[in-house]
C-alpha cells in the first residue's frame, strides 16, 4: 500500500523508462516525492546521471523533493566486469542473464533505506516489473530484505513496488505523456549519447514500438531505431524483454 498524501515516499531512481515514469505516477496521486540516485561509477553514470537531472527539471513541482546522491562505488566490488570496464558489453543478441550485476538491488537499496529511516520517510519505492527474471527482484527477496532493515533501522520501513505486476507496455502506456526523451537506459554510452546497440538500448527501442509511442532518442548508431545524431528514424525491434530492476 502506497502511502497517503501528505506524507513523503523515497524513490529509487536511475534515469531509466521505469523508474522515471514511477516518479510521474507518484507526484500525479498527490505524494511527495524523494528521489535518490547512487553514484557506483559505473560506465554509463556519467551519460546517466545529466539525464536524469534533466528530466526532474521537466517534472519540477513543489511535491518534488531535491534529488539525493548517494555514492556507493562497485569498482573495488565488482573487479573487472563490463559494467566498470565497458568491455564486452551485453548487445541485443545477449540473454537476460548478460545484464546481471551482482547484488545489484541491495546494494543500491541499503543507503537510501538507512537515509529514510534517519530523515522520518517511511516508504522506499522501487520500479521493478513483473517478470523480472532476477532473485534479488523477488517478493521473497523484498520481504527478507525489508525484515533485516527494520532489524537494524531506528524505524521501520517498508520497501513497495507499485509496478511489480505491470509489464513493460503498460508501463509504458502509463508514462505516454511524460518527457520521456529525457530518460536514459543505456550500458555502453558514446558520449551523452544512447549507443543504439546494447542490450538496454535495444529494450528501450522495443518498449517504444510496443507501446505506439514515438521514440525521440538520440542514438550514436545510425539506422538504431528511434534518432541518431543526424536526426534519422527508423521502427524498433518487436519483443520487450524484461531486464534488471532500476531501470
Amino acid at each position: 500500500m502506497i502511502a497517503s498524501q501528505r506524507t513523503t515516499i523515497g524513490l529509487m531512481l536511475s534515469g531509466g523508462l521505469d523508474s522515471c515514469i514511477l516518479l510521474g505516477t507518484l507526484l500525479a496521486e498527490g505524494l511527495a516525492v524523494q528521489p535518490f540516485y547512487v553514484r557506483s561509477q559505473l560506465v554509463w553514470q556519467a551519460a546517466e546521471q545529466p539525464a536524469l537531472e534533466r528530466y526532474l527539471a521537466a517534472m519540477a513541482q513543489p511535491r518534488l523533493q531535491p534529488l539525493v546522491l548517494l555514492e556507493l562505488p562497485l569498482a573495488d566490488v565488482y573487479g573487472q566486469h563490463w559494467s566498470t570496464t565497458g568491455q564486452a558489453t551485453p548487445d541485443e543478441t545477449t540473454p537476460d542473464d548478460a545484464v546481471y550485476l551482482p547484488g545489484r538491488n541491495p546494494l543500491l537499496l541499503i543507503k537510501a533505506a538507512v537515509w529514510c529511516a534517519l530523515h522520518g520517510v517511511g516508504q522506499l519505492a522501487v520500479g521493478t516489473l513483473a517478470g523480472n527474471p532476477f532473485s534479488d527482484a523477488t517478493d521473497a527477496f523484498f520481504a527478507d530484505f525489508q525484515a533485516a532493515l527494520n532489524r537494524a533501522l531506528s524505524a521501520p520501513l517498508e520497501l513497495v513496488r507499485p509496478f511489480s505486476r505491470f509489464d513493460k507496455q503498460h508501463v509504458m502506456r502509463l508514462g505516454r505523456d511524460a518527457p520521456l526523451e529525457h530518460t536514459f537506459s543505456c550500458v555502453s554510452p558514446v558520449g551523452m549519447l544512447h549507443c543504439g546497440h546494447c542490450n538496454k538500448c535495444c529494450e528501450r527501442k522495443q518498449a517504444f514500438s510496443q507501446a505506439a509511442i514515438a521514440d525521440a532518442t538520440r542514438y550514436a548508431t545510425a539506422g538504431s531505431g528511434g534518432t541518431n545524431g543526424q536526426g534519422a528514424h527508423s521502427n524498433g525491434a518487436d519483443l520487450i524483454r524484461n531486464r534488471h530492476s532500476f531501470s
